[in-house]
């Protein structure tokens, strides 16, 4: 079943849209703070469609996932008892936060700057930033260089390896997708199993 395919299609064609850099804006600035999918998954495609505005996605990207990062710090200093129990709700998101807080102790500012190839949320790492009362300008500067190096890698990635990685992808898109959707149902197992 070619499904992925398809889809793959249809966001290639999203992608190339006049509005899409506004939906790729809104979506970075939500993933920093409260939304769970990653704006790569935007940005990756924009850039492969659009290689000669890469650069700029990546610029967009970056800038609005720090402005969203400052609305999770935010959240953090401001209310994190009341999002606490939200966050205990989800042992992903939980677990992340715990982490989240010792890599603060151990490496201050620089766990934000390694917190863009983490794989714990961003969003959790902004608002222990501001519920560990991080100091905001340092928190500031290490999302931008953190989050635009992880950026600007994606759609450099993109922009290089064009027309080759496009036709790449777009002959292994439903196995990689079939793929993967084997993978997630593995691990759902595995948890649920423990």
């Amino acid at each position: 079943m070619k499904i992925f395919s398809a889809l793959y299609d249809r966001v290639m064609t999203w992608s190339k849209r006049p509005n899409a850099p506004w939906y790729l804006g809104i979506l970075s600035f939500a993933e920093s703070s409260f939304f769970p999918i990653p704006p790569d998954v935007m940005l990756a495609p924009m850039s492969l469609a659009n290689p000669s505005k890469a650069w700029r996605l990546a610029l967009i990207t970056t800038i609005m996932s720090v402005l969203g990062g400052l609305l999770g710090y935010l959240i953090g200093a401001t209310a994190f008892d009341a999002i606490a129990p939200y966050l205990q709700e989800s042992e992903r998101y939980w677990a992340g936060y715990q982490k989240a807080e010792v890599w603060f102790k151990e490496w201050g500012v620089w766990a934000i700057f390694l917190a863009g190839f983490s794989p714990i949320p961003y969003k959790v790492f902004t608002i222990a930033a501001g519920a560990l009362a991080m100091p905001l300008l340092p928190f500031t500067i290490a999302s931008f260089f953190g989050r635009g190096a992880r950026f600007f890698m994606v759609a450099g990635l993109m922009k290089w390896g064009g027309e080759k990685m496009e036709k790449n992808l777009k002959k292994y898109v439903d196995r990689i997708g079939w793929a993967t959707v084997i993978l997630i149902i593995i691990a759902v197992a595995i948890i649920k199993l423990k």
